[in-house]
């Protein structure tokens, strides 16, 4: 079992002044796909650019677990994906999309079951998406190209068909930061 995502949020007093407004984990914290599919510590969310900087409204109130950030907004999360196991390489298309149908991204999904996807969770969205590796290591997949991702590495993904194996035979816990993206040039799926 990993260790608490810690959450420390900070506004304003009825004067102005910075105070801390929460300090715990983080209010959602769900493990999807079931045993073998990764923890989500949903951390923030943001609706819009700017972002509002009030004296204490909160994190937006949001339902369930959201793979994309809000239409113009952004997301923060922490995610802890345990190690593969036999259970990952005989997953069908349909097992694929129900996993990303939890995070409400079905379509995201682009296993395609005739043997052409380089990895059963490949997928694509319309975001920006810094990833940092905080523990362990995990495998970033792309369509040409793979590359082994370790602690303190930064992955920049930008709206890429990709995938994450973890093969290490450990936890990789990595934080994303998910900012609303939009298609150019001929991009769009």
């Amino acid at each position: 079992m990993s260790r608490t995502v810690r959450r420390i949020v900070t506004g304003h007093d009825a004067q102005g002044r910075a105070v801390i407004q929460e300090d715990g984990p983080p209010a959602r914290v769900v493990r999807i796909g079931g045993d073998i599919g990764p923890l989500f510590h949903e951390v923030w969310n943001t609706r819009e650019s700017p972002a509002r900087i009030d004296r204490a409204s909160g994190e937006p109130r949001e339902e369930g677990i959201k793979l994309v950030p809000p239409r113009h907004g952004t997301r923060i999360r922490v995610l802890d994906i345990p190690p593969e196991d036999e259970r990952h390489g005989t997953m069908s298309v349909e097992e694929a999309k129900a996993h990303f149908a939890e995070v409400g991204a079905g379509d995201a999904s682009s296993h395609s079951g005739d043997g052409t996807s380089r990895h059963h969770f490949m997928h694509r969205t319309e975001t920006v998406d810094y990833g940092i590796v905080l523990e362990g290591e995990v495998t970033l997949i792309l369509d040409i190209g793979e590359t082994v991702v370790r602690a303190g590495d930064i992955v920049i993904q930008r709206g890429t068909n990709h995938g994450w194996a973890n093969r290490s035979g450990q936890n990789c816990r990595i934080a994303f930061i998910l900012i609303d993206g939009q298609y150019e040039d001929g991009l769009e799926p």
